[in-house]
């Protein structure tokens, strides 16, 4: 089957308007997470801070693969798009005098709303990567790792964008230019979108989200744990901690702080971006079979098993923050996320790979409501963890659910062959 131009314009149309989305997505997380933390906001409040918003990840994709089906895919992306720069510019409503507890209740609900929004933009994008990628040659694999791949590339890039415009722009000025931004390219892409995407069916049940496939159960299981484990140090612990160690508390030194802790984030997601966007080619998937590919989600869940079991052990033998110890946290962390990327884009593969085209949506729906749910719990134990147990707990609960993860792998089976039209 040879790839219909109008089929491309519309894959390139729809990830050009997702790569918008995570820049904003990053840099507000990165925003939220560094001004709030210079407010004096503790672990435990910060990580409450993105309860909702992955609460709303679970309720979201639960439906939105319904509303998809019936709607079509443009109408949730151009949906997920608008929702966000109604979030931004309710953010610009925070008032400092607030408490503390209405300050977070605040945050909380704009970040629900961003959240829903979040996941309407990426159950159209990734859906839309079915029913447009060419069948021969892997090229489902490999689109589906483009997409992906340059989306947390971008992210990343959002990191180090929120954390730069908080230090040179102030927080309500850097929301401001995010909303405007994002209006624009909202209007663009409605303007220039072209055809290529189905537009919905009447018949869509809303009873239809929930698959009856073994494999797409097994995995989503999987996706909870393997994202609850980034999630569980990635979301408070880590950024908090190293903005602990590399802040001098004077002004000056706090924005040296913001920029290197949101630095490595954003190096930690453009190389987990561009690692999952070479996936195809470091698994080299057009030579071998989906029943290769299923075996290698398996080792490659028990080879990421290692590394956070490997830097629990170095953690809890240390004794204070010295340079070295931050290093290798660093270098650590990075090779996790290498791994990470190569385990990650295998999930996304397979998730299309499992389903039908007939219920594209509905199977990825459901598939993206087990990983807001494995950020859900990732993130409430980020800040438990941090504040109960310090590095060592947080990496530790980090360990558990990674071989927890590699355990639902290991209860795939091959029988793509029947689920694929």
């Amino acid at each position: 089957m040879t790839q219909r131009p109008e089929g491309l314009s519309a894959y390139i149309a729809v990830t050009a308007a997702y790569w918008a989305f995570m820049l904003t997505d990053g840099a507000l997380r990165m925003l939220v997470l560094l001004h709030f933390h210079t407010m004096g906001f503790s672990p435990v409040q910060l990580a409450y801070l993105f309860v909702l918003y992955e609460i709303a990840g679970i309720v979201t994709n639960l439906s939105a693969g319904w509303i998809a089906a019936r709607f079509g895919l443009t109408s949730t992306l151009y949906a997920g798009l608008g929702l966000q720069v109604v979030a931004l510019l309710a953010m610009t409503q925070l008032d400092t005098n607030w408490t503390v507890a209405a300050s977070v209740t605040f945050v909380m609900m704009v970040q629900g709303a961003s959240g829903v929004a979040k996941d309407l933009a990426k159950m159209s994008s990734k859906s839309s990567v079915k029913l447009l990628a060419p069948t021969e040659g892997g090229g489902l694999f490999r689109w589906v790792a483009v997409l992906t791949g340059s989306k947390n590339a971008v992210k990343g890039l959002g990191f180090l964008l929120g954390a730069a415009m908080l230090a040179t722009l102030g927080f309500m000025t850097a929301i401001l230019v995010m909303a405007a931004a994002l209006a624009l390219i909202l209007f663009a892409v409605i303007l220039f979108m072209p055809a290529g995407l189905p537009k919905g069916r009447k018949g869509a049940k809303f009873s239809e989200v929930f698959s009856k496939s073994a494999n797409v159960n097994w995995l989503s299981a999987a996706r909870v744990f393997l994202f609850g484990a980034r999630d569980v140090w990635f979301v408070v612990g880590i950024p908090v901690y190293f903005y602990a160690v590399l802040s001098d508390g004077t002004e000056e030194g706090n924005r040296a702080a913001f920029f290197m802790v949101g630095t490595f984030m954003a190096v930690w997601v453009i190389l987990y971006g561009v690692v999952q966007a070479s996936a195809p080619k470091i698994l080299r998937a057009r030579d071998r079979t989906e029943s290769d590919l299923i075996r290698a989600a398996r080792s490659w869940a028990v080879i990421l098993f290692c590394v956070p079991a490997a830097l629990t052990l170095v953690v809890s033998l240390s004794d204070s923050p010295e340079t070295w110890l931050t290093i290798t946290l660093v270098v650590g962390l990075l090779i996790f996320g290498a791994i990470f990327a190569v385990n990650s884009s295998l999930h996304s593969y397979l998730i299309l790979a499992f389903t039908r085209s007939e219920r594209v949506t509905m199977d990825v729906g459901f598939y993206y409501m087990a990983n807001a749910a494995g950020r859900l719990v990732g993130t409430v134990l980020s800040g438990l963890t941090f504040q109960v147990g310090g590095l060592p707990m947080v990496l530790g609960t980090a360990t558990v659910m990674v071989a927890l993860a590699a355990l639902m792998s290991g209860k795939l089976t091959d029988q793509t062959s029947e689920a694929l039209s």
